[in-house]
């Protein structure tokens, strides 16, 4: 897990007496969600993303390009800091993929299942099953600074899915660290504590918190 800096050195920031508003970036209510309970950091507050906010294209070859598009986006909507991640689920056998599509693994409009299906059809007969979540969190500062953190879950892929909670390719993700559930089966904290987001965010907060000391 690591970070990155854009935007040449940071220059201190001094203690505001008054929180200040960081855009959520994501059009997702389920990532929204995870990023809430996930992303407390003083100093800051969750703005949501208004309705009027025009979709983002997630045009970028790779997950710290998507998800900067989105931050930059919600900074220049908003006027102030915006927040935003992208995710990928890469999966060894099939050389990384999903990876960058993995939201539109199964097309442009796929559902959850549609992805899940999809990957399961290709690892049929497949022994190696084995796979990585990886979340790149980005913030933009409406003065142009801004980091980025790197959070990974690794895993294998299981037969079918199983479990409720969570999304996407949650039902059918068993993370290494784990007891054998997939991270559907966990509940939020117990897979925010293991997951890639969680890992993702928490890198983040420590970063802005050295930030704005």
């Amino acid at each position: 897990m690591g970070f990155g800096l854009f935007g040449g050195r940071p220059k201190a920031i001094a203690p505001l007496s008054t929180s200040r508003p960081l855009l959520l970036s994501s059009a997702n209510p389920d990532k929204v969600r995870e990023i809430v309970e996930i992303f407390v950091v003083p100093g800051f507050h969750l703005v949501p993303r208004p309705a009027s906010m025009p979709e983002v294209d997630e045009t970028g070859a790779t997950l710290i390009e998507n998800a900067f598009l989105k931050a930059n986006a919600g900074a220049a909507y908003a006027g102030h800091g915006a927040l935003a991640d992208d995710t990928g689920l890469q999966v060894a056998a099939l050389d990384g993929a999903p990876g960058v599509m993995s939201a539109r693994y199964a097309g442009p409009n796929a559902t959850y299942q549609d992805n899940v299906e999809k990957l399961l059809d290709a690892l049929v007969d497949i022994d190696d099953r084995s796979a990585t979540f990886v979340t790149i969190a980005a913030v933009v500062m409406a003065d142009g600074r801004a980091w980025s953190a790197e959070g990974l879950t690794t895993g294998v892929i299981a037969d079918h899915p199983r479990g409720v909670e969570g999304f996407g390719y949650d039902p059918i993700f068993v993370p290494d660290e784990g007891d054998g559930r997939t991270l559907a089966e966990m509940r939020a904290e117990e897979k925010h504590a293991v997951s890639h987001r969680g890992r993702a965010f928490r890198a983040l907060v420590d970063l802005l918190r050295a930030e704005t000391l």
